[in-house]
């Protein structure tokens, strides 16, 4: 019985992320400044632009009881921060641009909204997922290379900028891996509604 119980879809954990979107125009103009790179390091596993995302709190495996509340607690934090605006600044790479794991556009965040958002996220569900250790730094993955990749300098001196775009929302989305990149599937919305 306990067998039949844990093949069932609903018992199986979920893979849950929180992100923030960013508009078409930004992706348009991310794509362009990483064209050239997709060309030169055609190896590389690229991202597809509806993929791009800010991830605020990776989730991972997630048990189904849990969902409700963490779709509450996100709720929750999101109505506690107003909407802001930022803006694309730059590429670059994780850990360093001689040995890039991960490749990246850079967020121009001045009144530190994001990583606000991100720590109030990792307050509000410490009780059941441990802290992130890595310092949050907002980015969109654009690629992962394993080998790493060697970025020349001209790299990092890539020109991308852009008008700011506003932000009034997070999603919790639930990644479905597959090949050759994973489905994300949004699962909740919450508008950033707070007035401060």
């Amino acid at each position: 019985m306990a067998r039949d119980r844990a093949n069932r879809p609903e018992a199986k954990p979920l893979r849950l992320f929180v992100a923030v979107d960013i508009p078409e125009g930004a992706k348009a103009l991310a794509a362009q400044a990483i064209a050239p790179w997709r060309e030169r390091f055609p190896r590389a596993r690229w991202v597809p632009p509806e993929n791009w995302h800010v991830t605020l709190r990776f989730l991972g495996s997630t048990f189904p009881r849990l969902v409700d509340w963490v779709t509450e607690t996100v709720g929750m934090v999101a109505a506690s921060h107003p909407p802001f605006e930022v803006s694309l600044d730059g590429l670059g790479s994780f850990p360093s641009a001689r040995r890039a794991r991960v490749v990246w556009v850079g967020l121009e965040d001045p009144g530190e909204e994001l990583a606000g958002l991100a720590a109030g996220l990792q307050e509000g569900l410490a009780r059941e997922f441990a802290p992130e250790k890595r310092a949050f730094t907002p980015h969109l993955t654009v690629a992962r290379s394993d080998p790493p990749l060697a970025l020349p300098e001209a790299f990092a001196a890539s020109e991308l900028g852009s008008e700011p775009f506003i932000i009034d929302r997070v999603v919790i989305y639930r990644s479905h891996l597959q090949r050759p990149a994973p489905r994300y599937e949004s699962i909740g919305e919450f508008p950033l509604t707070s007035r401060r």
